[in-house]
């Protein structure tokens, strides 16, 4: 965080300075809410959890190095006692985002969000020092504490902005107000809590409606190819930008191919020119990721080329999102396991059949979370994609939705054995270690909840007998 005193927080959050005996101290180290993450200098946040109260912890972090707690009651060491902590907080990012005076990304979708900003933040990385959300803290705390981690050095700030309801972006634009917006889609995920698309594209769409007039530099970032993103062009002041591969995006892809490993490669074309990328991530999925960030980054001033080569060399920042480790053995195995709905569970199983050519695949399946009414239909629909795809083996792991990912794939009538229901991770690793051979492909993805990383992570260890080799 840029340095600020005791004082001049305390003033920026409205609260009490308690058993501070210099109030001029600065804070000088990254604001935590974990106690494990102290430095000296730093500032820690105390929340009241359901299980821990940050409370318990003030002693021990001063002690550690921590300038100060940030608390909801005195705690016997230097603190800034305010009457909500989360708001405190916000109120902090809101203050040093506006001092830095960084160029600040937000990005929202469906799905692909972090996908999308790990690209981003690696392109524009090449630029200038760049800051950005890691993995997929993208909400009322999450977000703040990656904003008070940019320092005078920051140039970019790109942060992943999630919602579960409408009012939740504008909440989150309100702590950190964005330059350039960008909106990837409109999906399925959280479809059941919030009661259908249009209103998803609803909560997306605060976004846009945040973001200053073209005149003082706004610009809303749009999916050309997702019509409900499109229409969000009616919402915004700021200036358009459309990328995807219709021909009417600013920023589009053409001549779109999977190399023989999965990994998409096509032409960038931009308001400024045209060049070739090929990504080093799996998945067709990914081109729309790709043209999302070379149109952010043909924004902030990069070139055709500077953006494709940037492209090409990205790589995956955050754990579990079709991670590609192949096993001494040559089995390949696929860790997509941090998250599900049904647009990503798509992209995976299309990826997996791209990779698998010649070879034998499987897909280890779990639930698909918060997909109320449709629950049943999208689980159903993956299982009979799975067999459109050719995939060797569906291995449907957990209770009632992976008993209706595998019935979809038994009824779509082309399998008969090839599809199995098992009851947890375990069973799931117990069949994949006495039936795999050298050279298979095996996906695993779920929803975060079931917890299906424990597979992958026990099919490399499985065969990490030598050196396992990374792609």
């Amino acid at each position: 965080m840029i340095a600020l005193s005791l004082a001049e927080i305390a003033a920026v959050v409205g609260g009490q300075t308690h058993d501070i005996p210099d109030p001029s101290v600065q804070v000088t180290g990254p604001v935590v809410r974990d106690s494990r993450e102290v430095e000296p200098g730093s500032l820690f946040v105390a929340f009241v959890g359901e299980r821990v109260d940050g409370h318990d912890f003030a002693a021990a972090v001063v002690q550690a190095g921590a300038a100060a707690v940030l608390a909801s009651r005195p705690v016997g060491v230097p603190a800034i006692v305010v009457d909500d902590v989360q708001a405190a907080l916000g109120a902090l990012a809101r203050h040093v985002v506006q001092r830095l005076g960084a160029a600040l990304v937000a990005l929202t979708g469906s799905a692909g969000k972090t996908s999308t900003k790990d690209l981003i933040a690696q392109v524009l990385q090449r630029k200038a020092p760049t800051v950005w959300t890691p993995g997929s803290l993208n909400n009322e705390i999450g977000l703040p504490l990656t904003a008070l981690s940019a320092t005078e050095e920051t140039k970019f700030l790109v942060l992943e902005m999630g919602a579960r309801g409408i009012g939740h972006i504008r909440y989150l634009t309100g702590l950190t107000p964005p330059r350039i917006g960008l909106v990837l889609n409109v999906g399925t995920a959280h479809i059941g809590e919030f009661g259908g698309r249009e209103q998803i594209a609803q909560a997306k769409g605060e976004l846009v409606e945040s973001l200053p007039s073209s005149d003082a530099g706004g610009v809303a970032v749009l999916n050309a190819d997702d019509p409900l993103v499109r229409a969000m062009a009616s919402r915004t002041k700021a200036k358009v930008i459309l990328f995807g591969e219709s021909g009417e995006a600013d920023v589009r892809a053409e001549n779109v191919r999977l190399t023989d490993s999965g990994q998409p490669a096509f032409s960038l074309h931009t308001p400024s020119g045209c060049s070739d990328v090929t990504m080093r991530l799996y998945g067709e999925h990914h081109v729309s990721n790709a043209l999302a960030a070379a149109a952010v980054a043909h924004e902030l001033g990069m070139s055709a080329d500077e953006i494709a080569l940037a492209l090409s060399e990205a790589g995956s920042l955050s754990r579990w999102r079709m991670e590609v480790t192949e096993r001494p053995d040559g089995v390949t195995v696929v860790n997509d396991a941090y998250n599900a709905n049904p647009e990503s569970m798509r992209a995976a199983l299309r990826a997996l059949a791209a990779m698998g050519k010649g070879r034998r695949t499987w897909a280890v399946l779990g639930k698909m979370a918060e997909l109320g009414d449709e629950a049943l239909a999208e689980h159903d629909a993956v299982g009979r994609l799975a067999v459109r795809l050719n995939v060797s083996k569906l291995v449907a792991v957990g209770g009632r939705e992976a008993s209706w990912l595998q019935l979809g794939a038994y009824n779509e009538g082309s399998w008969g054995e090839e599809s199995v229901h098992v009851s947890d991770a375990q069973a799931a690793v117990d069949l994949l270690r006495s039936e795999l051979r050298p050279g298979d492909v095996v996906l695993v993805k779920a929803s975060r909840s079931v917890g299906l990383e424990s597979v992958a992570q026990a099919l490399l260890e499985t065969g990490a007998e030598g050196e396992v080799a990374a792609r």
